[in-house]
């Protein structure tokens, strides 16, 4: 520790402090305006100036280290004197518009004008004159009113690890760099606006429909919508409207966002939003009454169950409700419907995750958090576009390689933006994980770099695991790969030799018909380095939509409750049958590929889906339209008409997001609040309203006045959530499991112990796909997400900025490929399966191998999900969209 004395005020502090820091510790404020807590110091600004005694000159508090004895002064008369010259110098070139300025109440440079009473500038500087760059779709640059604090510059390189702002020139001609000034699609800049949260002025400003003062708006903090990072955000909300979107800077995303959490809100005030029920008459849905549609589904479902049996009825819950509401859909079938078949979009991305990690580790989740992502030695990545994705870990993926030390595996079919920060980069071939994970182990078992003393003391099935392995040699899973044995051999030294290394992976691992086998796989690979139960370790699949996780923990599955309690053990089912007052189904429901399988059968009769879209994100579309044009009736719960409700019988309309309370869970198993900001439009109600009404309808009596309520409830049933409480996590969420009420939440998990005691080691054997190429489909297909769009469009879709970025469907492949085929960039191109056919834009790049093509899966207009495989997992049912064969022809 460090004493010295602020302003008469002594103080003890960490050794490495800065003057700045210091005072902060003991509540003395600094001045900055180049300053921010996550960024490396610089000095740019200089209105953080002190007076060190027995110093030559005045120091910048935001460099200049601590010292014994030291004594400082930060409001001297030459500390104030200083300060008033620099701003004068600001001025002298600074545009003057402070009464029109955006920033206006914002302004650091205004607040410290007027903190040290400096109005106007004694020096004769020029004004700037650059032309305002308004190309971005969401911000603008005006150069005009930069103080060249290079807050923006620094926040892009060393936080957004994107590097598309920079400093130019040199004298009075310095000045930022703007990304676009020509072309959007083509700059390395990704539209975050991390830049824009970070400028201290007015230079960087987001676009606005309506001018507004930050003073007329309010603050509400939540907890974003769109993937499974769960950043946390404000919106700023003036008469019932969303006017901007900042950042916070706490857990889990520490002051970043991604451009659709950034700016991707306004599909909130969309017109086209429902605000009314709609029921089918004569074949077109009209406006109707709640009262009218309450009575008809009621009506349904009480018809279906006396004819058919309840058996009959299924539903479809969604990862992007909360987890009261979730837990209300799936208690709304078992307890009053009186049938297991629930089930939601998990089944199409992480189902062989939680099944796979379920049996080999006992937990279903990602088992580190995403602040250790920097605390990594090596960092794994495999079967994810993570800077896409999950692009505020992508981030932290970066900064973890540049500023932390840690060297970094990318394993993919395409060459992702990760690639180039990647040590070893394997473009495999699409679903050869098994194969790559067994040549890895076969290499560190072969020159004896397996955590023996680990695999001792806390696996079993260590010895059959090993003889599987005999004989799978680098060359041989190269050759399946498609890669370079001695990358493998390299790739598995590396990860093996780390004290600590993570794995992070997503839907290139999953969605495959041997998925579960492909996660068993990675979590052999991390058992037998003993790089799970760690801290900045483990094997972390990243869940893709904004409450799959909590969707999952919910019990919205066929074969579990919340908590993952199975439904065919009798002490679980009578615990159940107590906690909700009624006589319960003990064999596992039906999932989503099977409800779908049914319905086309004419099995299942009534079917109702809440904030699912399967007529663009499941496989074979054909087989979906079959299936919910032959159900007796549809129920589509939703806050637009999406593809899915134009079948429906009846659509109701559900509030937002940000027009309802309750709880999402990230993907790091982190159980946050979502927080109401705004009134639902129209007639629309909370989904957990819904169901409440429905179920009292249907003569089941609940009364829940507000969802900490339906959090209470959950917490009795569900021994992970037990501790978390809405007034636990009003300021920060919980990680669970968290059991009791003075539970601090689990950071990671399997420290000492699994949570099936022992960890598993599991023989895998490398399966092809379901589907291979062959003469007359010579390519593979791959599919996957796009940073600028999420899921099927429904929120992203009315959001006009992304949509001039990416607005259609589009098909990546190789020049070779192309010109072989005759086929130019951004020519439209028929790709054919055995499914069907789709017409879409060729995008020629070599991201892909020339055997390879790649389609995002978001548009519903040239889907690329007509084309995908239903070939599904024999474990967990999961299908196969991550591979299909296809030819491609000229039009």
């Amino acid at each position: 520790m460090v004493t010295l004395t602020i302003n008469g005020q002594i103080a003890q502090v960490r050794e490495g402090l800065t003057i700045l820091e210091a005072a902060r510790s003991i509540g003395i404020e600094i001045p900055t305006l180049c300053h921010d807590p996550r960024l490396k110091a610089h000095g740019s600004c200089r209105i953080c100036v002190v007076e060190v005694e027995g110093a030559r000159s005045l120091q910048t508090g935001c460099s200049t280290p601590v010292a014994e004895g030291m004594k400082v002064w930060t409001e001297s008369a030459a500390v104030v004197e200083a300060r008033r010259e620099i701003l004068k110098l600001l001025l002298s070139t600074h545009e003057g518009d402070c009464l029109v300025c955006e920033k206006a109440g914002r302004c650091s440079l205004q607040a410290l004008c007027s903190k040290y009473d400096v109005n106007q500038s004694a020096y004769d500087g020029e004004k700037n004159k650059y032309k305002i760059d308004d190309s971005n779709p969401f911000y603008y640059v005006d150069l005009n009113k930069c103080i060249l604090c290079r807050k923006c510059v620094m926040v892009c390189s060393q936080l957004q690890c994107t590097d598309a702002l920079s400093v130019a020139d040199r004298g009075f001609t310095t000045h930022i760099t703007p990304p676009f000034e020509k072309d959007i699609k083509n700059s390395a800049c990704v539209s975050c606006g991390n830049c824009v949260a970070a400028c201290p002025v007015g230079a960087l400003m987001p676009k606005r429909k309506e001018k507004f003062s930050f003073y007329e708006t309010t603050g509400v903090k939540t907890t974003c919508p769109y993937c499974g990072v769960g950043c946390q955000l404000e919106l700023r909300v003036k008469n019932n409207r969303i006017m901007e979107v900042l950042p916070l800077n706490e857990p889990p995303n520490e002051g970043l966002l991604c451009v659709k959490g950034r700016f991707g809100f306004s599909f909130v005030h969309h017109p086209d939003r429902l605000k009314k029920p709609l029921i089918r008459k004569e074949g077109k849905l009209t406006e109707a009454t709640w009262e009218e549609a309450y009575e008809l589904i009621a009506s349904k479902i009480k018809e279906t169950k006396e004819q058919y049996g309840s058996d009959a009825l299924a539903g479809l819950s969604s990862a992007r409700c909360t987890n009261e509401e979730n837990y209300l859909m799936q208690k709304l079938f078992r307890a009053v419907i009186g049938t297991n078949n629930i089930d939601h979009c998990a089944r199409l991305c992480h189902a062989s995750t939680v099944a796979g990690l379920a049996a080999t580790l006992g937990s279903g989740a990602m088992t580190n958090s995403i602040e250790e992502v920097t605390a990594a030695d090596v960092i794994f990545v495999t079967g994810s576009n993570t800077t896409e994705t999950h692009p505020v870990i992508g981030s932290k993926i970066r900064q973890a390689v540049r500023y932390h030390g840690a060297r970094l595996i990318v394993a993919e079919p395409r060459k992702i933006d990760l690639a180039r920060d990647a040590e070893i980069f394997l473009q495999i071939k699409p679903g050869t994980n098994v194969a790559l994970m067994n040549g890895m182990m076969h290499v560190i078992l072969e020159e004896g770099l397996q955590d023996q003393t680990y695999i001792d003391e806390r696996t079993e099935n260590f010895a059959e695991f090993k003889k599987a392995l005999t004989g799978f040699t680098p060359e041989k899973a190269a050759e399946i790969c498609g890669v370079e044995a001695e990358d493998i051999r390299k790739a598995a030294r590396l990860y093996a030799r780390a004290a600590k290394a993570s794995i992070y992976y997503a839907m290139g691992v999953t969605q495959h018909s041997a998925g579960t086998e492909h996660v068993m796989a990675i979590s052999n690979l991390a058992l037998l380095c003993g790089h799970i139960g760690k801290e900045g370790a483990g094997v972390n699949p990243l869940r893709g939509q904004n409450n799959v996780q909590g969707a999952c923990d919910m019990g919205a599955l066929p074969n579990v409750f919340p908590g993952y309690q199975r439904v065919d053990v009798p002490e679980i089912v009578e615990k159940f049958e107590k906690a909700w007052g009624v006589k319960l189904p003990h064999e596992q429901g039906l999932t989503l590929p099977e409800i779908l399988d049914a319905a086309e059968a004419g099995n299942i009769k009534f079917l109702y889906i809440m904030g699912e879209n399967p007529m663009v994100s499941d496989p074979d579309l054909n087989h979906v339209k079959k299936a919910l044009s032959s159900v007796d009736f549809l129920v589509v719960q939703d806050i637009f008409l999406t593809e899915t409700a134009e079948f429906a019988h009846v659509v109701l309309p559900a509030a937002s997001a940000v027009e309802k309370d309750g709880t999402f869970t990230n993907t790091e198993r982190r159980v946050q609040r979502v927080r109401k900001a705004v009134e639902p439009v129209g007639e629309a109600k909370p989904d957990w309203i819904i169901i409440t009404e429905l179920m009292n309808r249907l003569g089941y009596e609940v009364k829940y006045r507000h969802p900490y309520e339906i959090m209470e409830e959950i917490t009795r049933v569900t021994p992970q959530y037990g501790g978390i409480n809405y007034y636990r996590i009003e300021q920060q969420g919980l990680q669970w499991p968290c059991p009791s009420k003075d539970h601090p939440g689990t950071k990671f998990l399997h420290q000492g112990r699994f949570t099936r005691g022992k960890g598993l080691f599991m023989p895998v054997v490398y399966q092809g796909p379901a589907e291979e190429t062959d003469v007359e489909y010579p390519y593979l297909l791959t599919t996957g997400r796009i940073l600028y769009q999420y899921h099927t469009r429904t929120m992203t879709g009315r959001v006009t900025g992304l949509n001039e970025i990416a607005p259609e469907s589009y098909m990546e492949v190789h020049p070779t490929t192309a010109d072989k085929l005759g086929i130019s960039d951004g020519e439209i191109v028929k790709v054919v399966s055995r499914r069907g056919a789709i017409t879409t834009k060729a995008k020629v790049a070599e991201k892909v191998k020339e055997d390879v093509i790649f389609m995002p899966f978001h548009y519903a207009q040239g889907a690329a999900n007509v084309l995908t495989n239903r070939a599904l997992d024999k474990s967990c049912k999961i299908p196969e969209l991550k591979i299909c064969a296809v030819r491609i022809e000229k039009i």
